[in-house]
């Protein structure tokens, strides 16, 4: 098991600093992903489809290493972890700038950004935060976690922007390189004293723990409901801007660069209130109930927003209202798996779902790219992003949240 006295852990202000300004870098950097989309498409001549089956690589290797990375930070701890991500994230944004052929731009902004994600992203960090913090503010301090990561996204859509407008994008992402760099020294912070992993024959292993996760119902309702959770927010943070961009034509206001800027930087700006609102719900309202009515939401709002006349308004209020529901699944659904299973096999398990959170990811982004090219519009892909939002409704009132019962094993954290 993995121990840690009292006086070992680290302090709650460090874990919800550091953790946060990893967060912070890794989320806020690719939320502006999609800003990249034109310009370097058309400066290589690629489809739409190239660009997008890059992002959507990306976030199936994010999520199928993710309980990998997960098992070894639980392992051995999450600073070795962390300082590997911070290397391959910084060697994989010089490398999509410095590619100009589909494969190697593939490789370096599908693979090797993919699996710095796995190591400095949430499931991570939520491990650190999960060891230290106490159950009874878990859920209120991954929802403190959670906001960090929107306020990345909030700072740095702007800072993207502004860098492929001074630099020019292969430049812009350069300096992101040395910019995800600082997650380094970042993971030192995080450093956990002492950190040993002692295990006993009345521990639960890491395939029981797996056979546990995967045979239990409302893991599996979990896990199908993330997967509608990386369908929708994906889709949009990859292809609002060229939607934008194509509809121009008919609302010519919505054309100039600065309003998807400002949507997508909206959506990380309400991204705050909406993941520290579900910590701080999490705690005192089921938490099957916020996810149901999360993903309902996301529908209706969906359904506004392409009903009705485009104008930069509009666009400005879907991003703020979508904004306030974009991460909230996050601390609610890595609760209730540490809430169903306990903290020692938080990281692989958080893993474990987030995978189906990625292959919705995948799908979000590389289909909003191949249904564009077959059809030349976005028509179909807001249509099922409104479908799963309504099948993510159904699947997360049935779940059960009460801890496991285990025989012979320790109770559960």
């Amino acid at each position: 098991m993995n121990t840690s006295t009292q006086s070992n852990r680290l302090s709650l202000a460090q874990v919800l600093i550091f953790g946060g300004l990893m967060v912070t870098l890794s989320m806020g950097i690719r939320h502006g992903f999609g800003l990249f989309n034109l310009p370097i498409t058309m400066a290589n001549g690629w489809g739409r489809e190239t660009f997008a089956l890059t992002i959507a690589l990306q976030n199936l290797i994010w999520g199928a290493f993710q309980p990998i990375t997960g098992a070894l930070a639980d392992r051995y701890g999450a600073l070795k972890i962390m300082v590997m991500g911070g290397i391959l994230y910084a060697l994989g944004l010089a490398g999509m700038a410095l590619s100009t052929d589909v494969l190697n731009f593939t490789v370096a902004g599908g693979l090797f950004i993919g699996l710095a994600q796995t190591a400095t992203t949430y499931s991570v960090v939520y491990g650190v935060l999960g060891r230290n913090v106490s159950a009874q503010k878990r859920v209120w301090a991954m929802g403190i976690t959670a906001a960090a990561g929107s306020f990345g996204q909030f700072l740095m859509i702007p800072t993207e922007q502004g860098l492929i407008s001074s630099f020019g994008a292969q430049n812009a992402l350069m300096l992101l390189a040395l910019m995800a760099s600082m997650m380094i020294p970042v993971a030192f912070m995080l450093r956990e004293k002492e950190f040993t992993h002692v295990h006993h024959a009345e521990d639960q292993t890491i395939a029981e723990a797996l056979k546990e996760a995967l045979k239990n119902s409302s893991f599996q309702l979990l896990a199908f409901g993330y997967f509608v959770c990386g369908f929708q927010v994906v889709f949009i943070a990859v292809h609002l801007a060229p939607y934008l961009k194509d509809l121009s034509s008919i609302y010519p206001s919505v054309g100039a660069p600065s309003v998807a800027t400002s949507a997508l930087a909206l959506i990380g700006l309400f991204n705050i209130f909406g993941t520290y609102g579900a910590g701080i719900l999490g705690q005192r309202i089921p938490k099957r109930y916020l996810l149901a009515g999360i993903y309902l939401s996301r529908s209706i709002v969906i359904i506004a927003f392409i009903s009705l006349p485009l104008s930069p308004m509009t666009t400005y209020v879907f991003a703020s209202l979508m904004g306030f529901l974009w991460l909230a699944t996050i601390p609610l659904t890595n609760g209730i798996v540490a809430q169903i299973f306990g903290v020692k096999h938080l990281s692989m398990l958080s893993g474990l779902v987030f995978f189906s959170h990625q292959m919705g990811s995948f799908c979000g982004a590389y289909f909003g790219g191949y249904l564009f090219d077959k059809t030349g519009s976005y028509t179909i892909v807001w249509q099922i992003s409104i479908a799963l939002g309504v099948i993510g409704f159904l699947v997360n009132i049935p779940i059960k949240e009460r801890a496991v019962t285990r025989m012979h094993k320790t109770a559960v954290a």
